[in-house]
């Protein structure tokens, strides 16, 4: 079985027509995943909505960003950049982050993978502005949660969505026990990532393509950099941001992935440690979108039942 958190409630942040992030995003995952041959072995578990989420966002985001958020989600409308704000967005944001904090919870009691079906997305929120769709960075939230458990020690954050997860790293690069690795299409949006960049504490691993690479230049990216990158950091739990955009059918992009090329990302993200959180970030044609989560949750329900493949740091 493998745990999948969602809630009906995440359909209900409203972005404007023809936005590309759109409600429909989550109900072609469902109903891909629910006509599946796998869907006997989902878990679906709604998130804890008692949980206090502003004390782990406010490690993140400015209070004075908080607040203006919830101002413009109360009167009804807002703007960040590409990011829009409507009457039930703070709310919804806000639930998406205890989702992720849930997921992190969840994977390292259960010891094996979950899955946050969750949005707004969030990889490209900065501290006091939201971006390219994004309110809360909820990546770099769960990651320093995490720390907040005693038994985890090192966290790491895989973010394969093709645009570079520049909030999340702004976030983390000055924790040394979280690790942040992004492979992104370059040039493209935010136009941040370059491969320079390594932190203060050699934490931060950038990998930016060029447009119209493949799969076969993501296996030589993760055998030569990524894998060795974490195995040497060695996390105690892993947390991916899952963008589904780089697939050859999504506009947003000219990466040529194909859905099934999302079987060998997710098994390269377990080959690092059987504790990952996959979180949802971009993706938005609508098929490829669902093709791709359900290869990742096939790749994961494979790897559980063959639990003892897992590669884990010394």
């Amino acid at each position: 079985m493998i745990t999948i958190i969602y809630s009906s409630q995440f359909l209900e942040h409203q972005t404007g027509y023809m936005h590309p992030e759109q409600p429909e995003r989550l109900t072609a995952i469902i109903n891909r995943l629910k006509a599946s041959t796998v869907a006997n072995l989902i878990e679906w578990v709604e998130p804890s909505s008692s949980r206090n989420a502003i004390e782990a966002i406010k490690r993140v985001h400015s209070m004075t960003y908080i607040d203006l958020v919830s101002a413009y989600s109360a009167r009804g409308w807002g703007c960040f950049e590409s990011t829009q704000i409507f009457p039930k967005s703070f709310e919804v944001a806000e639930l998406a982050v205890k989702a992720w904090l849930d997921g992190v919870d969840r994977v390292w009691m259960q010891g094996k993978p979950v899955f946050v079906l969750a949005r707004p997305p969030g990889h490209h929120a900065l501290p006091d502005e939201g971006m390219g769709f994004c309110i809360f960075c909820n990546a770099a939230i769960a990651a320093i949660y995490a720390l907040t458990n005693e038994n985890i020690k090192r966290v790491g954050i895989l973010d394969w969505d093709v645009h570079h997860g520049n909030g999340t790293q702004a976030a983390v690069e000055n924790y040394p026990n979280i690790a942040f690795c992004s492979i992104h299409q370059s040039p493209g949006y935010p136009h941040t990532g370059k491969s320079q960049e390594q932190g203060k504490f050699n934490n931060i691993l950038n990998l930016p393509i060029t447009p119209g690479s493949t799969i076969q230049k993501y296996h030589q990216l993760f055998e030569t950099k990524v894998l060795p990158f974490f195995h040497n950091f060695c996390p105690d739990l892993l947390i991916v941001s899952a963008g589904y955009d780089a697939n050859q059918a999504d506009l947003l992009s000219k990466i040529n992935l194909q859905p099934q090329d999302y079987a060998a990302l997710t098994q390269y993200s377990l080959e690092i440690t059987p504790r990952v959180m996959f979180g949802l970030e971009g993706g938005y044609e609508l098929d490829s979108l669902s093709s791709s989560v359900l290869e990742t949750i096939r790749q994961c329900l494979s790897s559980i039942g063959q639990s003892n493949s897992f590669t884990t740091c010394k």
